[in-house]
């Protein structure tokens, strides 16, 4: 899909020196997040602040990743084009609308109604056909279409739900931030029916909703 727009040159900017700067060089992310109107994704006050290094507010108390961090967490992924991806916690839809541009398939839940919404309508005005959303609690996955190549989680729940893991094809891999007070970005990888976890860095998200309370 292709984008242009007044905030072309911005987006360039953005992608040289928060994405390639800090060593992502996965041509694909690249060339979607320079593509991709972020500004559209938040509200217009903020449109100024939409490419800067940071994340944003969006409705419901939740917010809209810095662009680094959707950049090294769709990375990780290491997705292909044939890829089936599994995305809890749609929020706006930005990180939908990125991996939707690389993969194959995407499966978003988000479990605010408001958010699902709103995010449904501003990514059927970009005419994708691979994303298919769902109101819900992303804690317990989409069974209904699993595996999935990849999992990427937006929330953080206290610890790893093993739901999730459940429904990754072998060798597949997962990235999701863990933690209460203090939070991990955590790489999960699939292999010959073993769990594989790797910490790759400090992060700030806000909570998972709808988790057990046992959780």
């Amino acid at each position: 899909m292709s984008f242009v727009d007044k905030h072309t040159i911005v987006r360039q900017e953005m992608v040289q020196s928060q994405i390639m700067n800090r060593n992502i060089r996965n041509p694909e992310i690249l060339s979607v997040m320079g593509k991709i109107p972020r500004h559209l994704f938040v509200e217009p006050e903020l449109w100024k602040s939409a490419y800067k290094d940071k994340p944003l507010p969006i409705e419901e108390g939740q917010t809209i990743s810095q662009p680094y961090m959707v950049a090294l967490m769709t990375d990780l992924l290491e997705l292909d084009n044939n890829a089936k991806v599994l995305e809890i916690g749609t929020g706006c839809g930005y990180q939908t609308a990125v991996l939707a541009e690389i993969a194959k398939e995407v499966y978003s839940i988000e479990i605010l109604e408001r958010l699902a919404d709103k995010a449904k309508t501003l990514l059927q005005t970009f005419n994708y056909k691979n994303i298919h959303l769902k109101k819900g609690n992303g804690y317990y996955g989409w069974i209904e279409h699993s595996p999935y190549d990849a999992v990427i989680v937006t929330a953080a729940p206290k610890s790893i739900p093993h739901r999730l893991t459940q429904q990754l094809v072998d060798g597949g891999r997962m990235v999701i931030p863990v933690g209460s007070d203090h939070q991990e970005l955590v790489l999960i990888e699939k292999l010959s029916g073993k769990i594989k976890s790797s910490r790759i860095t400090s992060v700030s998200f806000v909570p998972m909703t709808g988790t057990p309370k046992s959780e």
